[in-house]
């Protein structure tokens, strides 16, 4: 079952304008040099100072215009033991492990309804997750290459899967569903990215803060997946996590995947499910029992970051990466939601 937890607040010092941004970067989907698990395990645990810069955000607005916002964080105990990982043997293979075991939902019933009409599609080429009326979850990435937003970003759009196509009232009977979702396509108003994911302020713990929020200039009317403080292997049903993402390999389908987590730090977790560029950025999702409670009940626990290769004893070695959403951030995805910490004390 899901557990409440107390959250840490996060609180804006102040906000002022920064240059616009030049929106000349390319888009990766594909990341190269980050810190891996035994990588993680030699990084000193962040002070408050650190946390505090890392936690700042940029906010970019859909006229190009920029403005940094400093953070102060409330009520956190700093855990001494660090970025620990658990000792589990790993594999030297490709983004595809084995047999692939991705689905694609081609059945209009399942791919406009919860929880598979929550995924979304960006513009820029990844997906993404609805988290409110008016909220994406995304990887950072996406958007920015940690030193410059990427071209298409400038004028971003998120495209919602469409319940009914035109036309769909005459079909004739029998007539056979192509399984291709369409879209419906919405502005951005503005875009919400961690200082922590920006280089020369993180260093190599850049991936740990590869998420982004995104507030549509319009409103939806669908169910949107609710957030999750994510909790440790141990805790987890099988260790089994679940995301739906647009992998380019199979163009516009919706392809869902499910696998167990094969090792974590504080930040990440390292699974070998089967994805391929164009998922970056989907929701990954728990299926858990509220207490006292029959239905189970899903929660965004992590950002699907994509494939990513790190040096592990001096040669490359491959994962595929989500990035966790701790008490922190979940305080400060919470507070880019509600625009305060009152909404935000408990996940």
């Amino acid at each position: 079952t899901w557990h409440l937890t107390k959250i840490p607040q996060i609180v804006s010092e102040r906000t002022f304008s920064l240059d616009s941004p030049k929106f000349e970067a390319k888009t990766k989907l594909e990341l190269n040099s980050v810190c891996g698990i035994e990588c993680q395990r030699k990084l000193p645990v962040p002070s408050l100072s650190d946390l505090r810069n890392l936690l700042s955000y940029e906010t970019v607005f859909e006229n190009g215009t920029r403005t940094l916002t400093e953070v102060n964080v409330l009520g956190l105990a700093l855990d001494p033991a660090g970025n620990t990982t658990t000792q589990r043997s790993l594999r030297k293979k490709r983004q595809i492990y084995g047999t692939d075991s991705r689905f694609s939902i081609y059945d209009k019933r399942f791919m406009t309804n919860f929880p598979f009409n929550t995924a979304v599609k960006i513009s820029t080429g990844c997906s993404g997750i609805l988290i409110s009326p008016k909220h994406v979850l995304t990887a950072a990435h996406c958007l920015h290459d940690g030193k410059d937003y990427v071209k298409g970003s400038k004028r971003l759009r998120v495209g919602l899967m469409k319940t009914k196509s035109r036309g769909d009232g005459r079909k004739r009977k029998g007539a056979k569903r192509n399984g291709m979702p369409s879209f419906q396509w919405t502005r951005v108003k503005s875009t919400h990215i961690p200082k922590g994911w920006f280089k020369g302020v993180s260093g190599d713990v850049a991936l740990d803060y590869d998420y982004a929020v995104l507030e549509l200039k319009r409103p939806h009317k669908r169910k949107y997946m609710e957030l999750g403080i994510s909790p440790t292997i141990k805790m987890m049903p099988r260790s089994m996590i679940h995301f739906s993402g647009f992998d380019n390999d199979r163009s516009g389908q919706l392809v869902y995947r499910f696998c167990s987590i094969s090792d974590e730090s504080n930040d990440l977790f390292y699974q070998y499910c089967d994805a391929e560029p164009g998922s970056t950025g989907s929701g990954v999702y728990l299926r858990l029992k509220e207490p006292n409670k029959k239905k189970w009940k899903r929660k965004i626990i992590a950002v699907y970051s994509g494939h990513q290769w790190v040096d592990v004893n001096g040669e490359q070695q491959d994962y595929n990466v989500a990035v966790r959403i701790t008490p922190l951030k979940y305080a400060q995805i919470c507070f880019w939601i509600h625009g305060n910490d009152e909404n935000c004390t408990q996940g």
